[in-house]
């Protein structure tokens, strides 16, 4: 798992389960973080400057926006494929 150090993303005592293994990001690095692109995409295609009646409409706009990032492989790789990101191997230790 990805993980940036932000603040209230660390735990004190978080216990980290055997078949997991975290990769922390540099502090104060949010251009690294593959989350924060996608999140630049949404805003892009399906949420910038926009109102929304409700939370619901802002919710179904963002879970299209997401389901067409998940269908566009190509671009989720050009907004996620860092090199040190592809370079991780993915077995468990």
């Amino acid at each position: 798992m990805v993980m940036d150090q932000a603040g209230w993303h660390i735990a004190q005592e978080l216990e980290v389960p055997h078949n997991i293994r975290l990769v922390l990001l540099s502090p104060y690095s949010p251009e690294i973080n593959p989350a924060e692109h996608i999140w630049d995409a949404l805003r892009e295609d399906c949420i910038g400057n926009t109102a929304f009646a409700s939370l619901e409409a802002a919710d179904k706009a963002l879970s299209k926006g997401l389901r067409s990032l998940e269908s566009d492989h190509e671009r989720m790789q050009s907004l996620t494929g860092f090199s040190w990101i592809t370079s991780i191997s993915l077995k468990a230790k």
